[in-house]
């Protein structure tokens, strides 16, 4: 499901749920191709897992989410190309890092 809320400061905010179905989760081949993906968007990228929030383009912050396989996860992004940067990531994801 994608929302979208227009009364973001820095643009439109954009949100995606998606779950983990690589074997073996976000580790640090897919961790990097996330972070790689996320840094050619200006806008600011969050990964959510439950309460924890971090920095979508920041390879440490991604890791410490500890997604294994099964784990849902929400993309947000803020910015003027917020809603490519995470339909992008969520493809990626829901393509298994190519893992799958």
């Amino acid at each position: 499901m994608t929302e979208r809320n227009t009364l973001g400061v820095h643009g439109p905010t954009i949100s995606q749920d998606v779950v983990i179905i690589n074997e073996h989760g976000l580790h640090a081949r897919p961790v990097m191709q996330f972070v790689d993906l996320a840094n050619r968007f200006s806008s600011d990228i969050q990964v959510a897992k439950g309460e924890q929030v971090v920095d979508g383009k920041s390879p440490m912050e991604v890791m410490l989410l500890e997604a294994h396989r099964g784990t849902r996860l929400r993309l947000l992004a803020q910015g003027v190309d917020a809603e490519e940067a995470v339909a992008a990531l969520a493809e990626l994801v829901g393509k298994g890092f190519t893992e799958s």
